[in-house]
């Protein structure tokens, strides 16, 4: 149900593709409310659907049944951050991160001192003109969270964006992303495999089944904020990571 503090509400939302066999159910009658600021994960197995629900959201494919609603915004901005960083190889660190705002025609100063300020909250300062050849996974993955916040939006997709890295980076990823979510306050909605990771990062993880996706779990993750590697090895922690286990297995 809508509440008066929910900015996106997401009613009885599904999609099937067509196929020979009559068609392909991705997402079946998938229902759920957004806060403002909230940073939310939807946790499941391959093929549960989470991309397919992102790509709705985004407005990038459009549901068989049901609605999104943003409250307030007939219009949102949307930012979205790929598996893969998916960078012009040709263009500089702060050329990729500016691009969003030239395409809306925001003046060359405007924009370069934007990109500049997104550089620093990522923690990129100095390699303002770097190719992406010259990047690390994680570096890249930091490029695209810039690219996707420079232009102020009102929500923030994240479709698995650390998939790619090794375990290390991976971790180090997270921390990053908590810091920047703590930093511009953000509504987020992110797609993930791993439960340490939606654990770590997130408000509330909805749990999704196989396909057809429903949910079947939607867990408060009550962690204190904000969140140090320690927190991993607390029992509160390895309770939460159990009954999100469960639900998936």
């Amino acid at each position: 149900m809508t509440t008066s503090k929910s900015i996106l509400t997401v009613l009885n939302l599904s999609v099937v593709f067509p196929d020979s066999n009559g068609g392909l159910t991705a997402l079946e009658n998938i229902s759920f409310d957004v806060a403002p600021r909230e940073f939310i994960c939807f946790l499941g197995p391959s093929g549960s659907g989470k991309t397919t629900l992102l790509r709705v959201l985004a407005n990038l494919l459009q549901p068989t049944a049901g609605q999104v609603h943003f409250i307030h915004h007939q219009h949102p901005k949307i930012g979205m951050v790929f598996q893969q960083a998916s960078l012009m190889p040709w263009r500089t660190v702060l050329d990729n991160i500016k691009l969003p705002l030239e395409l809306e025609g925001v003046g060359e100063v405007k924009a370069q001192n934007k990109a500049r300020e997104m550089i620093r909250l990522v923690g990129l300062k100095g390699f303002e003109n770097s190719l992406p050849r010259d990047l690390s996974g994680g570096m890249a993955q930091r490029v695209g969270i810039a690219r996707a916040l420079i232009h102020d939006p009102d929500l923030l997709l994240l479709d698995e964006p650390f998939a790619s890295l090794d375990a290390l980076t991976r971790e180090r990823m997270w921390m990053e992303l908590s810091r920047i979510w703590q930093a511009k306050q953000k509504t987020v909605i992110m797609v993930t495999h791993s439960i340490n990771e939606s654990l770590f990062l997130a408000d509330r993880v909805l749990v999704l089944t196989q396909r057809p996706g429903k949910i079947k779990l939607d867990v408060e993750v009550d962690l204190p904020r904000p969140r140090t590697d320690d927190i991993r090895y607390t029992s509160h922690f390895g309770k939460l990571a159990k009954k999100l286990r469960g639900a998936i297995e």
